[in-house]
């Protein structure tokens, strides 16, 4: 996946910290205020995943990483590689007053592939594996009543893969695949191009 060569992300920092800009997904998300609620996603590509909650209103912050696995503060090579059992991941803290978990679910299931379960797209491996992970009862029950509704409601032939699990750890990815998509727009435009993410996901859901 993603075999591209990151630049330098000094100068994009630097025009940020000028302006007094600060990207959403960017925000320290490890101790939110007790207001706001964490949702924890993967998808697929972690890059891929960001842009579609960074623009949700309610949203605080979107963070990229790694959980589900067995190998503690893994790195983006060892995950990558495989064999750790982490997948890549988006950590979501939102304002539950502004927008509630059901939401995040749907724009979820309209940004993967819910049928393929070890692999989204181009990118094969369980480290790419979509899986749902609850933090608690109340996201538990919303999720099963959205794979329900899915079921009920698809218009492809295939059964939903999409695995759930109870969240454990997550492990922030490096710094510069945080906001990739902002910092690399031209990369990061072709990689999901080539990856035939869009084209997919247009066939599955229109």
């Amino acid at each position: 996946m993603k075999n591209i060569i990151i630049p330098s992300i000094l100068a994009f920092s630097a025009i940020m910290f000028i302006l007094g800009l600060t990207p959403v997904s960017s925000m320290d998300a490890s101790t939110p205020d007790e207001q706001y609620e964490k949702a924890t996603f993967a998808g697929g590509c972690f890059w891929c995943m960001e842009p579609p909650y960074d623009k949700l209103e309610g949203v605080i912050s979107t963070t990229s990483g790694y959980t589900g696995g067995d190998t503690a503060n893994p790195t983006y090579e060892e995950v990558s590689a495989g064999g750790t059992g982490h997948a890549e991941a988006i950590q979501v803290i939102y304002d539950p007053s502004k927008i509630d978990y059901a939401t995040l679910l749907e724009v979820y299931w309209r940004n993967i592939d819910p049928t393929t379960p070890d692999r989204q797209f181009c990118d094969h491996g369980d480290q790419y594996r979509p899986e749902l992970f609850y933090h608690n009862d109340e996201q538990r029950q919303l999720i099963e009543k959205s794979i329900k509704k899915i079921e009920e409601t698809k218009t492809f032939p295939e059964r939903i893969a999409t695995e759930v699990s109870s969240a454990t750890e997550f492990y922030p990815a490096e710094e510069y695949h945080q906001d990739y998509y902002l910092k690399n727009p031209l990369r990061y435009k072709f990689y999901r191009y080539s990856c035939g993410r869009d084209q997919r996901l247009k066939e599955l859901w229109g």
